[in-house]
């Protein structure tokens, strides 16, 4: 098993037209967030299909996988690592694969929005069971990185999952004044994903923030209120 074998497996299910669009997509062009970025055209239950194949990959061939500059190459290595780590329960091995997250993380290989979310949902839930959390989501949350900043936020999820929300609203808040449209959808969604787990608790931040939040932010956080909230929230924001 190796990243070469990996990568000609992706190039099997590759299709240039769907390259192009996905390109587009992902905002790649100059001055983009992506920019730079490669796409070979592979579409993500075809990248999926082929991690499942290849879900033992060591860390070294990860490792040259997330190297690449192929996308779908890094997006492959990040679905093995998810696999690797719900295939475990015990917390070493769990801590191996988070250190190693992090240390692409840090590395900028995990450098667009999919990536992200397709990962730290998952990765994340070893930080719930670490005894405080708050020191590296805080220390990610204000970096000047934007794909650390987004992981900072969805690193949440996995504490909502677990039925623990503060994460998730001390997160929120922290990014409130962030500048880019990616963590306003961030902390839009996650403040909703929260919501859905108790309602008081997402309307007591709206409370405190909603005439802070960016629109974005907002208009994600209440999406799956009644209309009439929704509007009430909306007006009051103004």
């Amino acid at each position: 098993m190796s990243a070469r074998r990996v990568l000609e497996d992706l190039k099997s299910y590759a299709k240039p037209s769907k390259a192009h669009d996905l390109q587009r997509f992902f905002k790649t062009g100059p001055g983009e967030y992506g920019e730079g970025d490669v796409f070979i055209g592979v579409v993500v239950p075809d990248t999926r299909k082929v991690a499942r194949t290849y879900s033992e990959l060591p860390f070294a061939e990860l490792e040259k996988l997330l190297e690449s500059d192929i996308h779908e190459s890094r997006l492959c290595a990040l679905i093995i690592l998810t696999l690797q780590f719900k295939a475990t329960e015990d917390s070493k091995s769990q801590k191996k694969i988070f250190d190693f997250y992090i240390k692409q993380l840090k590395r900028g290989h995990i450098n667009n929005w999919d990536l992200v979310d397709v990962s730290a949902p998952i990765i994340g839930a070893y930080l719930v069971e670490t005894p405080n959390p708050y020191p590296l989501l805080t220390k990610l949350a204000k970096s000047k990185s934007l794909w650390e900043r987004r992981v900072a936020m969805i690193f949440t999820f996995a504490f909502i999952r677990a039925g623990e929300l503060d994460p998730t609203i001390e997160i929120a808040a922290l990014l409130l004044k962030d500048e880019h449209d990616l963590i306003h959808k961030a902390v839009g969604w996650m403040l909703r994903e929260a919501g859905k787990r108790d309602g008081l608790v997402l309307r007591r931040f709206l409370s405190d923030h909603s005439k802070e939040m960016p629109r974005t932010a907002l208009r994600y956080a209440i999406e799956k209120m009644p209309e009439r909230e929704r509007k009430k929230w909306l007006l009051s924001s103004k």
